[in-house]
């Protein structure tokens, strides 16, 4: 069986890297992986502390998505490898979430973004879905743990 997330209103919306699940990275507070992760774009910038303080995680991923500061140069080699520093910290920080995430067992987990066809599974479903695969490595990995 496949668990898709994706919006607020749906089931498993916590794996969401919107949903309201701080993390604590580099000895900041982010209020969502999201704000994190676009903040991780521009690094010892202060558009990152501008990113980190966004009031939303919409507002954290417009900012991010600004091309008007310099974007780091080896974004494209290093952005699965943070998302996935992300992900692990949020579900060990969560007590509640990895439960969440570890009763999902070995279903597979789907990003069900219909824009994104990279983190996501995109309109038709041929994306990469690299979010959904990075849960379940976390998943494996906190499986392990146990």
């Amino acid at each position: 069986m496949t668990i898709a997330f994706y919006s607020k209103t749906e089931s498993y919306n916590e794996f969401s890297n919107f949903a309201l699940f701080g993390v604590e990275m580099d000895d900041r507070w982010y209020p969502t992986i999201e704000h994190y992760f676009q903040a991780m774009k521009f690094p010892g910038n202060d558009h990152a502390e501008k990113i980190r303080l966004a009031r939303t995680p919409a507002s954290a991923k417009s900012l991010g998505r600004s091309r008007k500061v310099k974007l780091r140069e080896d974004w494209e080699e290093v952005k699965i490898d943070i998302m996935r520093d992300a992900v692990l910290k949020k579900f060990t920080t969560h007590d509640e979430l990895r439960e969440l995430l570890l009763s999902t067992t070995d279903q597979e987990l789907v990003e069900n973004a219909p824009g994104d066809y990279f983190w996501g599974c995109g309109k038709s479903g041929s994306g990469k879905n690299w979010l959904g695969k990075i849960l379940m490595e976390v998943r494996d990995q906190l499986k392990q743990r146990e």
